[in-house]
């Protein structure tokens, strides 16, 4: 069985909700409105019958709703997004037996509410993004959403978000050729486990299940970065003083980018980046995904090439099923596949 952990849909009455509030919002018109197979429940079907042993846990996609919502619309709309998956995952338990809540820690009071309710009503975890309308994670306002997910001890899938107006130079008002989207998501996860480390939120939480999406972003690739060069935090900077924060962090630097996250196989069908990830990361914490149906095909590509890659790898049987679903099972701590 393959259980794909991290894919994206948007339930039916959240889509029109979101269209009388959104209106002609740019992410929701030219990205998600192009591809059917995030909102068209026939046309999602099809993709996940097209694959033999085969069943999808879904989560929201983009935009954040707090990029299109007023703060006293977002409880409603979260609600209405987690009582969409809810109701399909019952109708539809053998192609999707699992769904991720999602909260906006734009309202960090209302999504601790609705993340709790959500769970009650079966959500595996929860989702969030790496940032909150360009705010780290880190941030006090954000700790009880933290506090709250250490003691439910459910995960927490954490997306990138990044958009054009994040700029990549510093004189141009705008990140161009679409850079914010290639280079600047992956950059966002690794930042984000940064400030998670660095202000010991995952020390204080310890608890704390995160999952990493796109197989950590650039974390497996900057081993050296995130090992060697941060047992040297500090070295480079003379007006704070990050030697003490190193040197009173319950873990080495590098620990907080290895071996506290669970990661997921999204590499959109790139094998070096697969590899380099499988060989970075400890086999349990891996995860199977694909982030459908954001590929070109808009539905079954990155499933295919995902999928290919994995089974072409040498590797016992036993470990590719982990990898498939078990260690997907474990974190949740239920049985999904049949």
């Amino acid at each position: 069985m393959r259980l794909d952990a991290y894919t994206h849909y948007i339930p039916h009455k959240f889509l029109e909700r979101m269209n009388e509030i959104a209106g002609d919002h740019k992410d929701i018109g030219k990205r998600m409105r192009g591809i059917p197979a995030i909102y068209d429940l026939d046309v999602r079907k099809k993709v996940v019958d097209s694959f033999p042993d085969y069943a999808q846990i879904l989560s929201y996609p983009m935009p954040p709703l707090e990029h299109f919502a007023k703060p006293d619309q977002i409880a409603e709309l979260l609600a209405l997004i987690n009582d969409g998956f809810a109701e399909l995952c019952v109708k539809e338990h053998d192609r999707f037996p699992g769904w991720v809540a999602q909260a906006s820690l734009a309202a960090p009071d209302a999504s601790v509410k609705e993340v709790e309710r959500a769970i009650k009503n079966g959500a595996l975890g929860v989702q969030i993004y790496t940032n909150v309308n360009g705010k780290p994670l880190d941030r006090p306002e954000y700790e009880q959403f933290f506090a709250a997910m250490d003691r439910l001890g459910k995960p927490i899938w954490i997306h990138p978000a990044r958009s054009a107006e994040h700029h990549d130079y510093m004189d141009e008002p705008k990140s161009l050729y679409e850079m914010w989207w290639t280079f600047g998501w992956p950059y966002e996860t690794a930042a984000a486990v940064a400030r998670l480390a660095f202000s010991k939120t995952l020390d204080k939480y310890s608890n704390l299940k995160i999952i990493l999406h796109h197989f950590g972003g650039i974390i497996p690739m900057l081993e050296g970065r995130v090992g060697p060069g941060m047992d040297q935090l500090g070295a480079r900077t003379s007006d704070e003083d990050y030697v003490a924060l190193r040197k009173s962090l319950k873990r080495r630097p590098f620990d907080y980018f290895k071996e506290v996250p669970w990661v997921d196989t999204a590499t959109f069908g790139g094998r070096g980046a697969m590899l380099c990830g499988l060989e970075f990361y400890p086999h349990d914490k891996i995860i199977f995904a694909s982030d459908c149906p954001f590929d070109p095909e808009k539905g079954p590509g990155y499933i295919r090439e995902t999928i290919k890659i994995l089974d072409s790898l040498d590797m016992p049987k036993d470990k590719r099923d982990d990898i498939y679903f078990r260690n997907f099972e474990r974190l949740v701590g239920q049985k999904l596949v049949k």
